[in-house]
C-alpha cells in the first residue's frame, strides 16, 4: 500500500512591516481598495474613507504607497479584479490572494497596464 501524499503549502517570503499593513489594510477594513491606472502610465492604489456615518456626507481619498502595492502584486499576495475602462484611466478593485490550495483552481491576473 502507497502512502498518500498530501500536498504542503509552499511558505512566502516573509513581508515587510509596510506591505504586512497594506495587506491588513485590503483584507480587513470595510471599504473597497482599487487599483488607478492613468492613461500615462501612473498607477494608484487607495480607497474612499467616509467621515462619520453621521455627518451624512464627505471623506477622503487615501493613497496606499505604491512600491508596496506592487510588491504585494508581485509576490501574488492580491489580485486584480474585472477593470472598469474609461479614456483617462483603468480601475481595478483590489483584493487579498486567495489561499495557496485556492490559487491551485486558475484565478487569473490581470497586467499593470491599460
Amino acid at each position: 500500500m502507497t502512502p498518500t501524499r498530501h500536498r504542503r503549502a509552499v511558505p512566502r517570503d516573509p513581508l515587510s512591516p509596510g506591505g504586512a499593513e497594506v495587506l491588513r489594510l485590503i483584507t480587513e477594513q470595510g471599504f473597497p481598495v482599487c487599483l488607478t491606472v492613468h492613461a500615462n502610465g501612473r498607477r494608484r492604489y487607495g480607497y474612499w474613507l467616509p467621515l462619520a456615518a453621521q455627518a451624512g456626507r464627505g471623506g477622503c481619498y487615501v493613497a496606499l504607497p505604491t512600491d508596496e502595492c506592487d510588491a504585494l502584486y508581485a509576490a501574488g499576495r492580491i489580485v486584480l479584479g474585472d477593470p472598469l475602462v474609461d479614456p483617462a484611466k483603468t480601475t481595478y478593485p483590489v483584493r487579498a490572494a486567495a489561499r495557496e490550495a485556492d490559487t491551485a483552481t486558475g484565478a487569473s491576473r490581470h497586467a499593470l497596464t491599460a
